[in-house]
């Protein structure tokens, strides 16, 4: 593990980048974490955290990993030998770089799907223009939400508590369970059941897996 071997070589300001969206935000405290799985590797995490002074975790696309990505599949295709000498690999870093990229600032979602559900269940007001027919879905719809500070849930008929993510949290979610580090290529029914069992819910959730699976070339 990357944490433990920066402990043993004495490092106390670390920063963390990682491509794995579902562990890097949970770390960060932003997304919950509900797979027993996962809360034993976070627990785990957490206590050697404890070891720096300083530490910050970033979440990096996976685009951008590439190079992290191939040296980790070229480590898993070779059988190290404590006997035998491993030769080094040569790296080369030019002072030009090849091509430049604008770097956007990250996404965000002004007009989430439950925008309308949020202000009813926080505010108690209707969308302008709203028909009474209008009104009396919305406040249906509203019974089976629940608002903790500014995170809004998704209530199921077990009174699990499911956390609502906009268009943008919903790519990151599907990219990780999909194909991520806890990722098995599963098919769209299994996907939302998995994104459901993590604590996650949107709309058009199901649809969306299905789409998702359906564009996966390695499917």
């Amino acid at each position: 593990m990357g944490l433990q071997a920066a402990i043993e070589r004495g490092i106390r300001t670390l920063e963390v980048y990682g491509d794995s969206a579902l562990v890097i935000y949970q770390l960060r405290g932003e997304w919950e974490t509900r797979d027993p799985k996962l809360i034993n590797y976070r627990k785990v995490v957490l206590g050697l955290l404890e070891e720096f002074d300083d530490i910050t975790f970033n979440y990096l696309p996976r685009d951008e990993n590439q190079m992290a990505n191939a040296l980790a599949t070229l480590a898993s295709m070779i059988k190290a030998n404590k006997e035998e000498e491993m030769r080094p690999i040569q790296m080369s870093v030019y002072e030009t770089p090849t091509s430049c990229y604008n770097l956007e600032e990250e996404e965000k979602d002004d007009n989430p799907w439950y925008q309308d559900i949020l202000r009813y269940v926080r505010d108690r007001k209707y969308p302008e223009q709203a028909t009474e027919n209008d009104k009396r879905t919305l406040r249906r719809l509203a019974c089976d939400y629940v608002l903790d500070e500014d995170v809004l849930y998704k209530r199921r008929k077990d009174q699990v508590l499911l956390r609502c993510v906009d268009a943008v949290e919903a790519k990151l979610i599907l990219e990780e369970v999909h194909e991520g580090v806890c990722g098995t290529h599963a098919n769209g029914f299994m996907m939302a059941r998995q994104i459901m069992r993590f604590g996650y819910y949107w709309a058009t959730m199901e649809g969306d897996c299905i789409n998702y699976t359906k564009k996966c070339y390695k499917c």
